[in-house]
């Protein structure tokens, strides 16, 4: 008499590539990459000017840190103080206390690798 087992279970293969077996990290879900920088911008929204700096960098917006934050959703141009560049932007989520102020999420209308003046290496995702 032969005895079979009861059940069989396929023991997984582990994959040539494990990244790919879990979810995207908040790292790789990135548009952009992201440089710490620190660079004087001027904000224009709604008929005020606001002087502010910026904490970090992407081709696609920055985090901006301002004395006072501005709402979600406020659109508004920013100016690169040093190369006089301006581009339109919007926040792009709830602002967060920080020891230096409010940062402050910004996003471009449409990305402007140029405007900080910094190469930012294509994306290896």
């Amino acid at each position: 008499m032969i005895s079979k087992p009861l059940h069989t279970t396929k023991m997984p293969v582990p994959s040539q590539r494990p990244a790919l077996n879990r979810p995207p990290t908040a790292e790789e879900r990135r548009r952009a990459q992201r440089v710490l920088l620190r660079i004087a911008v001027r904000i224009y929204a709604a008929n005020k000017t606001i002087e502010a700096f910026t904490h970090t960098v992407s081709a696609s917006g920055a985090m901006i840190i301002m004395r006072e934050p501005l709402p979600e959703g406020t659109k508004f141009t920013i100016e690169n103080v040093k190369t006089q560049a301006k581009v339109e932007a919007r926040v792009a989520r709830p602002p967060q206390p920080s020891s230096e102020g409010s940062l402050v999420p910004v996003e471009f209308a449409t990305p402007s690798p140029k405007f900080w003046n910094v190469f930012f290496p294509p994306s290896v995702n």
